[in-house]
């Protein structure tokens, strides 16, 4: 995800034949806006003098700072020690939309549990037609919302929002709006799952499941089925994982990097595993640097989740912080590896037949491994070819050498000349040579 508008998508048509393997339907979905934090500017130099297009009047931009941090401060305590009065205090009181959904947003904040929660000024943002709107005194501005979530998050990341804030008679700084930003955004970073209606959020051992609000016996499954995930995953990932599985099912088509109003993924995406960011798309990186993942689930195929479907999905979360450049094969090949493991509660999957019938089928007809660029166009045959690869590489180099390949491919391997002197340091062939490794076991 170097660019701006490239989509690190994956999606493939989830299919069962009696005990054999399937073909797991993925998304890890995240597009970064380069230069994320400088977001639609416009050609005023914000040095507070008036415009003329806006008639924007001269402000004291560091009292107006000040007094704009203190009402952030404000929300983020109150969401920390339950004071719903105090965190809807600097709302426009006139707005009881408004009002209502920011004490629905409360709400969803103290379902979580933060262990740490702030608010950040960014970068103030100009539309002319949203100053026009509240007044000559409106500020839009990006915020950066810094959080941890109790037992969940092994290290504070972070969300970005816009907030829009216009002056009183009487000097005091009201917000107007948290959604005149929405659509600048970096995608990812934003529309989490407190933003939408009211929820409800279950909690076990390394597990968090976000559902509408009255879902309970949804809930109660997802958590059972995330809780083996998570042991799974930790016995099976080379070096182990320590983390923890965030799952949302709400009924929202897009919520944080997920979008299933897009047919391809509402039609074949099971669940998406979006990065959560230790650092926002724009502040030191185009991209972003990633923490972990939340995995959020498709509404129109929420029934067909499963445990395997969500080790699949938590091994992308375990993952996510290695970086960005690893070959899809790779990425892919590892989830669906761990995913088809003997797993607690779940039945041994016949992987000698589908070995076989992979190479009869696919490895027979094709000319290399799954290329990036078309590895969605080709899913049903990228998924198995891929699984087929990290089998192999496991089997013969053993876990700790693939988990090491792997971090070194994510971390460093942004060019074809990278992945081939990586892969030739930890396995001693290229790309090009696994798949002639492939081809002459299965002609063994």
């Amino acid at each position: 995800m170097a660019e701006p508008g490239r989509h690190s998508r994956h999606a493939a048509t989830r299919r069962r034949s009696r005990a054999w393997p399937l073909l797991l339907s993925l998304v890890l979905v995240a597009v970064a806006v380069a230069g994320g934090l400088a977001l639609h500017r416009s050609s005023q130099d914000g040095d507070g003098t008036a415009d003329s297009a806006t008639s924007t009047p001269t402000v004291d931009q560091a009292a107006r700072a000040a007094a704009v941090d203190a009402v952030l401060k404000r929300r983020s305590q109150a969401v920390l020690t339950g004071n719903e009065q105090a965190f809807v205090a600097d709302v426009d009181p006139g707005d009881k939309r408004l009002v209502a959904s920011q004490r629905t947003l409360f709400a969803n904040l103290r379902e979580f549990g933060f262990a740490k929660l702030t608010y950040q000024q960014l970068a103030q943002q100009y539309d002319d037609s949203i100053a026009q709107k509240y007044g000559p005194s409106t500020y839009l501005v990006a915020v950066a919302m810094t959080y941890q979530i109790r037992a969940i998050d092994l290290v504070p990341v972070r969300a970005m929002l816009g907030y829009t804030f216009t002056q009183r008679a009487n000097g005091a700084w009201v917000l107007v709006s948290d959604s005149d930003l929405d659509q600048r955004l970096p995608r990812g970073s934003h529309q989490e799952a407190w933003d939408f209606g009211p929820i409800l959020v279950k909690r076990a051992a390394r597990v968090l499941v976000v559902v509408e609000k009255g879902q309970q016996a949804l809930a109660d499954k997802l958590v059972a089925m995330s809780g083996s995930a998570v042991q799974a995953v930790s016995k099976n990932w080379p070096g182990g994982w320590n983390g923890s599985g965030v799952v949302i099912a709400l009924d929202d088509k897009i919520v944080r990097g997920a979008d299933y109003t897009q047919p391809k993924n509402a039609e074949d995406a099971l669940a998406m595993a979006t990065w959560v960011y230790r650092t926002l798309p724009g502040e030191v990186t185009g991209e972003g640097q990633r923490a972990d993942s939340y995995v959020v689930v498709n509404p129109h195929n929420r029934a067909k989740v499963d445990a395997r479907t969500l080790a699949h999905e938590f091994t992308h979360v375990a993952t996510a912080p290695y970086g960005p450049y690893a070959p899809r094969w790779m990425v892919e090949g590892a989830a669906t590896y761990v995913e088809f493991l003997p797993m607690d509660g779940q039945k041994n999957l016949a992987i000698p037949e589908y070995k076989q019938d992979v190479r009869t089928k696919y490895l027979a007809k094709a000319k290399s491994l799954p290329t990036d660029d078309t590895f969605f166009a080709r899913a049903d045959s990228s998924y198995p070819l891929s699984w087929l690869a990290l089998d192999y590489l496991f089997t013969r180099f053993g876990g700790v050498e693939v988990g090491t390949l792997y971090r070194e491919l994510a971390a460093l391997g942004s060019t074809q000349k990278d992945r081939d002197r990586i892969m030739l340091e930890h396995v001693g062939m290229t790309e090009a040579g696994l798949f002639r490794a492939l081809k002459a076991a299965a002609a063994a």
